[in-house]
């Protein structure tokens, strides 16, 4: 865990119409929560996109043709830095609003709740978290749910069978 002050630069971006997207305060605030006590300092930029961009980023990326609901984008370090250099880059996220809405609507949650759970399951990949097998999904899940928690967000598990 990580202690001291922290300095956290996040930058929310809409390339989609905002209704019933939230305010750039809120993703900040569900990605700082996943950032508190892990990392002292980062970048992290936000973007809302809607089903087109949605989906040619997946394809072009992952190779699945279809938005989903978020994509998690790592960021590279440039070579050549000196020794020493540390930059805060921590990466993007990219949220398509409509399969957000849709989720939620299919799911029966609060749209504000499976924004704010999309944003920090988005953020703890960029931390390097994963959900490959099963004993990662269900630490990843774990962590989660007690960021969400302290959010006063229901868990965004409960009632799944895996």
């Amino acid at each position: 865990m990580t202690r001291g002050p922290i300095h956290l630069d996040i930058a929310v971006g809409y390339a989609t119409a905002r209704r019933g997207v939230p305010a750039a305060a809120s993703f900040r605030r569900w990605a700082t929560a996943a950032l508190t006590g892990r990392i002292r300092e980062a970048d992290l930029a936000i973007r809302i996109v809607g089903e087109d961009e949605g989906q040619a980023l997946n394809r072009h990326y992952r190779g699945k043709d279809y938005a989903t609901n978020v994509l998690s984008f790592p960021a590279e370090l440039p070579e050549g830095l000196p020794e020493g250099v540390r930059l805060p880059l921590l990466g993007d996220l990219v949220i398509c609003a409509p399969v957000v809405a849709r989720e939620a609507g299919e799911q029966g949650k609060a749209l504000n709740a499976h924004y704010a759970h999309l944003t920090v399951h988005g953020v703890l990949h960029l931390l390097g978290w994963d959900h490959e097998n099963t004993a990662e999904a269900e630490a990843m899940e774990q962590l989660e749910r007690e960021i969400l928690a302290e959010l006063g967000v229901a868990d965004p598990y409960a009632g799944e069978l895996r």
